[in-house]
């Protein structure tokens, strides 16, 4: 398989960097960037990748091609994608940009995907969704989580869906990170140092998360079971309660998935 990467900034460079670890089915390596310090970088760091003149250029030599360039950058990328001949699998990581923009700046043998990952792809935890085009094929969509599970997990979903997706794993990691920040605020209070008070809480986060995953038992169940009547956890659980931490949690993700909605509009009418 020839890969190639338009744009060249965290989202791309991590994606491009956890599929060359974990797959060796990547013959070459095309990169482009208007920013050339950038793709000089990545070349620096992926020493596979190879610089290319110009998105165009990049369309000729790949057949699969990573867009991951700025939502309004989106529609002049595509159009000079379909300037090749090359029938390319286009997989887009801009938010808010529908399959029916990409289908409509590309050309007609192009197909396109569209995914939302999020930034724990950056150490190779994400939580990706993503949505075949009309083009698209049953081959395209098993390679296309293939390369998203080289960085986390995936999960195909239809279209209507991906705003739910960012509301949860696209925006989520925000949420946590301001659980730990007051997880720790507290144990700071109650007279822990700092750096200790952040990794324990950093390091519980982390390790609730993999109980669930690697346990496959539902959350409310493992709760129970650090629960014990009349104990520590369920005072704690009881003030969560309280304070309103379940519907602040749900409303947080509403409110992201409405504001995904809206970007998505403002999209397809520019």
């Amino acid at each position: 398989m020839k890969l190639g990467l338009i744009g060249c900034g965290k989202m791309g460079s991590a994606l491009l960097n956890g599929i060359l670890k974990a797959s060796d089915a990547v013959d070459a390596v095309w990169i482009f960037d208007s920013y050339s310090p950038a793709m000089e970088a990545l070349a620096k760091d992926a020493p596979q990748c190879r610089a290319a003149d110009s998105n165009r250029d990049v369309a000729d030599r790949s057949d699969v091609i990573l867009l991951c360039v700025k939502p309004d950058g989106i529609p002049t990328v595509a159009q000079e994608i379909a300037a090749s001949n090359n029938a390319s699998l286009c997989i887009s990581v801009a938010a808010g940009v529908s399959l029916a923009v990409l289908e409509t700046n590309l050309a007609s043998q192009q197909r396109a995907v569209r995914v939302m990952p999020n930034t724990p792809a950056l150490v190779g935890a994400g939580a990706s969704g993503f949505t075949l085009g009309s083009r698209a094929t049953e081959e395209d969509a098993a390679l296309t989580k293939q390369l998203l599970q080289a960085v986390g997990i995936a999960h195909q979903v239809p279209e209507r869906l991906l705003d739910a997706v960012t509301g949860v794993s696209g925006s989520g990691p925000a949420y946590i990170y301001l659980v730990i920040e007051a997880m720790a605020d507290a144990a700071v209070l109650n007279g822990l140092p700092r750096p200790t008070a952040i990794e324990l809480a950093a390091q519980t986060v982390m390790g609730a998360a993999k109980m669930v995953l690697d346990t496959g038992l539902h959350p409310g169940v493992l709760k129970d079971q650090v629960t014990s009547p009349g104990g520590t956890t369920i005072r704690g659980l009881a003030a969560l309660e309280r304070e309103g931490l379940r519907h602040a949690m749900i409303a947080a993700v509403n409110a992201a998935t409405d504001r995904s909605i809206e970007m998505g509009a403002s999209q397809d009418q520019a």
